[in-house]
C-alpha cells in the first residue's frame, strides 16, 4: 500500500481513494478542485458521504434536495466553520461551483440511519486541544458527539507554524471497544503559504510499519494502522481534513507506551 498519495492533476478530481484502492473496508476520500461554472455528480451506492466545502463556493443539490449556494471561506486558513452536506446512501448528489471551489467527498458504508441535509456551519464551533507547541485547533464536524451521521467522523485540524499535531503519537487499530476501536484514517493536508511542507510518520510499535513522509499541499496520507503524528517546520501552518470509519462510530485510542507521560503531564 502507497500511503502518500499526491494529487493526481491540478483540477478535476485530484483524488479518487477507494477502500479497493486503498486496501481496506471503510475509509474513502474523494476531492475536486472546481472553477467557477464547473458541475459535478456522483452517485453513493451503498455508501454515505459528507461534503465538505473547503473553500469556495457551490451550489449543491442531495437526494433531489436542493440545498442552494454554500459556503462562504474563500480559503481554509480563513478558519471559519466549512459548509457540510450529509448525503445518504442509495442517493445521488451534485455541486456546481459558483467560484472556484475545493470540494472534499468523505465516505464510508451507509446504514440509513440519516437523511440528507446540511450539517454544517451551524453546530460546529472551533477547540483547542493540546499545549505549548502541541497546541492545535479543530473543527469537529462530525465526531461522535453530533448524530450527523451513520459510520462517518470527520473533523479539520489547524496546526500553528512550528506546532505537532496528532500527537503524542496514538492509535486506533484494534477492534476493543471500549479499550480502543478499529479506524481507519485518511489526512489530507494544505499548508500555508502553499509552497511549504510538512512531516507525518505512520509506524507501528512493533516496527512492521515505520514510513515518515513529506506532506505538501493538496498531498493525502492513509493511516491503515499505528500511530500516526505529523508537524510542520517554522514559518508555515498546517491544516488537514481527517475522515475516519470502521465497526463502531466512536473514536478511542491509546497513546504510543513511550510517549503518554507527555498527555498524562498536560492533563495535569
Amino acid at each position: 500500500m502507497t500511503l502518500l498519495r499526491h494529487p493526481k492533476a491540478a483540477s478535476g478530481k485530484i483524488h479518487d481513494i477507494t477502500p479497493a484502492d486503498a486496501g481496506w473496508s471503510y475509509v474513502g476520500f474523494g476531492l475536486y478542485r472546481l472553477a467557477a461554472g464547473e458541475r459535478v455528480s456522483e452517485q453513493t451506492h451503498d455508501r454515505e458521504v459528507i461534503l465538505v466545502l473547503v473553500e469556495g463556493k457551490a451550489d449543491i443539490t442531495a437526494a433531489g434536495k436542493p440545498f442552494g449556494e454554500l459556503g462562504d471561506r474563500m480559503s481554509c486558513f480563513d478558519k471559519t466553520p466549512p459548509h457540510c452536506v450529509y448525503v445518504p446512501d442509495t442517493a445521488d448528489w451534485s455541486a456546481t461551483a459558483t467560484t472556484a471551489c475545493t470540494l472534499a467527498v468523505c465516505s464510508a458504508p451507509g446504514k440509513g440511519t440519516h437523511d440528507a441535509q446540511i450539517i454544517g456551519p451551524a453546530g460546529i464551533s472551533m477547540v483547542s486541544r493540546g499545549k505549548g507547541t502541541n497546541t492545535r485547533y479543530i473543527h469537529p464536524i462530525a465526531m461522535e458527539e453530533r448524530d450527523v451521521a451513520g459510520s462517518l467522523l470527520v473533523t479539520e485540524v489547524y496546526t500553528p507554524s512550528g506546532h505537532w499535531s496528532s500527537y503524542p503519537p496514538h492509535r486506533h487499530d484494534e477492534d476493543d471497544y471500549p479499550n480502543m476501536t478499529y479506524l481507519e484514517e485518511t489526512y489530507y493536508h494544505r499548508l500555508n503559504p502553499a509552497q511549504g511542507y510538512g512531516h507525518q510518520r505512520v509506524f507501528t510499535e512493533d516496527g512492521s510499519l515505520d514510513e515518515t513522509m513529506t506532506v505538501r499541499d493538496h498531498d493525502v496520507v492513509l493511516v491503515p494502522r499505528g500511530h500516526h503524528p505529523c508537524g510542520v517546520p517554522h514559518g508555515y501552518e498546517m491544516y488537514y481534513l481527517n475522515v475516519m470509519a470502521g465497526p463502531l462510530r466512536k473514536w478511542r485510542f491509546k497513546n504510543h507506551p513511550d510517549h503518554d507521560w507527555i498527555a498524562q503531564r498536560d492533563a495535569g
